[in-house]
């Protein structure tokens, strides 16, 4: 299960977002900033939701986090029209993708109250991102596979985002459709790491 696999349909709809970006003069770095900045709303709504009350917060969420995951593919989008490629724009995107993992998780598990949850949950999903950079590292080639990609992910919150709009409270036992996504991203994530880690090691072997 990955979205990455659709990234060459992704890329041609980009085309009006990478022109409009260019006629307002920004830098693929700008709009990786912007989309962090998505994400840190994103964050601070998921808390808002869960201890404030107001379930538009989790709308607003939704929203937050699907304008980030667009931006993320925008950027990268945008260095190649520009053929601005860096070794130091992937490295500021990749460190903005993964504070941006943490910020909207902990914005999650904070408003849920749920923190045992979101230390497994971010810990998934950060191992997870490691393995697909070190196997990279190590002479294989980026590795997006797996369980659960990040496009996977921002899909998934902002998907929950949006249930937890529609039906908030307790939705399986005493769990949340917050808290049922931060089980599955602790457990799934660090399957996806795990099943990386196998795969680069047996081709390594």
């Amino acid at each position: 299960m990955t979205l990455d696999k659709f990234r060459p349909l992704a890329d041609r709809a980009l085309t009006p977002f990478v022109s409009a970006s260019e006629r307002l003069g920004l830098t693929p770095d700008a709009v990786s900033v912007i989309a962090f900045g998505f994400a840190v709303a994103a964050g601070g709504a998921f808390y808002a939701g869960g201890t404030s009350g107001p379930t538009a917060w989790y709308l607003a969420a939704a929203l937050f986090v699907f304008a980030n995951g667009w931006l993320d593919l925008v950027d990268g989008a945008l260095a190649r029209s520009l053929e601005t490629d860096s070794k130091g724009g992937d490295l500021l995107d990749h460190v903005l993708d993964r504070y941006a993992d943490v910020i909207i998780i902990a914005g999650m598990a904070a408003g849920a109250d749920a923190y045992a949850l979101g230390l497994l949950a971010v810990t998934g999903v950060l191992l997870t991102s490691y393995l697909g950079t070190q196997i990279q590292a190590v002479g294989l080639g980026r590795e997006y596979g797996g369980l659960l990609g990040r496009a996977d992910r921002l899909a998934l919150v902002g998907l929950i985002g949006t249930v937890a709009f529609v039906l908030p409270g307790q939705l399986v036992g005493q769990l949340t459709a917050i808290e049922l996504l931060l089980v599955l991203f602790a457990v799934v994530g660090h399957l996806t790491a795990l099943q990386r880690f196998w795969g680069a090691w047996s081709d390594l072997r």
